[in-house]
């Protein structure tokens, strides 16, 4: 009768734990996107995947930068339009200025970078407002640290100035 040396009985056991504790974790995490944030993943873009679009697209979105005025004038997205920070009453009321006469269908990305994601006080709340005026193509640029870091460290093309 051969015996399994303990070494490889633990790893079994292990491995088994961790097949049942993985899917678990991983639909937990994603209840917890969702739960913080009121977009969904496919409503993220990727500073990448936004350079690239904007550098090889002909159809380019509406991009609107919804955090605080100096950063903007400090630097920010080439094209993009400053609607002021959505932190307020008075910043969304900016933002819906913005919007008027806009396409309720068209392209819409969003983005802040003052400070990072999980702790910015402007892009959900404009995200919430943008599609509670019924706008349906709506994404938001994920900037984990800031504008600085995410975007014009990286070589990404950068506008100064208003």
């Amino acid at each position: 009768m051969k015996t399994t040396p303990l070494f490889y009985r633990r790893f079994r056991e292990l491995y088994f734990v961790l097949s049942a504790v993985a899917p678990a974790c991983l639909v937990a995490s994603a209840c917890a996107f969702s739960a913080t944030n009121p977009w969904n993943q496919k409503q993220v873009i990727q500073p990448a995947a936004l350079a690239n679009q904007l550098k090889n697209s002909s159809e380019k979105p509406l991009l609107l930068q919804v955090g605080f005025e100096r950063l903007y004038a400090q630097g920010h997205i080439p094209g993009s339009k400053y609607c002021g920070p959505a932190r307020n009453a008075d910043g969304i009321a900016r933002l819906k200025t913005c919007l008027q006469g806009v396409s309720h269908s068209r392209a819409i990305v969003l983005y802040c970078g003052c400070c990072p994601w999980q702790e910015c006080p402007n892009i959900r709340p404009a995200f919430e407002a943008v599609k509670e005026m019924g706008f349906t193509n709506v994404k938001v640029v994920y900037m984990p640290e800031n504008f600085g870091k995410d975007w014009a460290a990286k070589g990404y093309p950068v506008a100064a100035g208003e």
